[in-house]
């Protein structure tokens, strides 16, 4: 069988986005239709070393330039047009999306060790916790110990470390000694044996009484 590769409309597609050396948002891909839809958003038409393409004028404030780049996105869209625009030009984007995909992910944890079935579920769970320099654990630890580097010259200038910010310090060692005794119950519920799920329980075949051969006459 003759597998060809498909074609690609490549000009279909386009990008919305913010060039970082010139601080330009930027749109390159599409067709005609494309550059009039620009065009009404306030995009100019410009001609690049490797083609023509379309931005936003010289000098427009930050918050202006989401407020076109938005809108224009979204009308290419709604015609059938591929977009991809870059989200910090995107004003319907949660500004709080990460810390509030963070807050799924622990709760998801949470849900995954009450609903786990076994015990080496819980240890997978556990290892998301605590496993070393990937661990939840350990990236608090180093959150809090950044902290306490940040506060300590501070301190020092003051001409004493203040209790709060030395306890700060003693928090990283707890947070390290937490992480340390997660992991040994981690191991000890991965070689645990396979227990069975609330709720059932297991039955133990019962040999059936053997019937005797029938004789020959």
């Amino acid at each position: 069988m003759n597998h060809e590769e498909p074609v690609f409309w490549v000009l279909e597609y386009l990008t919305v986005t913010k060039d970082p050396r010139t601080g330009l948002v930027v749109a390159i891909g599409g067709t005609e239709q494309v550059a009039g839809i620009l065009q009404r958003s306030g995009f100019l038409d410009a001609d690049g070393p490797r083609g023509p393409y379309h931005r936003l004028p010289h000098g427009l404030p930050f918050q202006e330039q989401r407020l076109k780049a938005t809108p224009a996105s979204h009308a290419l869209m709604s015609v059938g047009h591929s977009v991809y625009l870059d989200p910090a030009l995107n004003v319907l984007a949660s500004p709080d999306g990460d810390q509030e995909a963070a807050l799924r992910y622990l709760a998801g944890l949470a849900e995954r060790a009450s609903d786990a079935t076994s015990s080496r579920k819980v240890a997978e769970v556990l290892t998301v916790v605590a496993a070393p320099t990937t661990g939840l654990l350990p990236l608090v630890r180093e959150v809090v110990l950044a902290a306490w580097i940040t506060l300590t010259p501070e301190a020092d200038t003051a001409g004493a470390e203040p209790e709060p910010v030395a306890q700060l310090a003693e928090s990283t060692e707890v947070l390290l000694r937490t992480a340390h005794r997660i992991l040994l119950a981690r191991n000890h519920a991965a070689r645990a044996p396979e227990r069975t799920a609330p709720g059932t329980t297991r039955t133990t075949p019962v040999e059936q009484p053997s019937v005797p051969a029938a004789r020959r006459r």
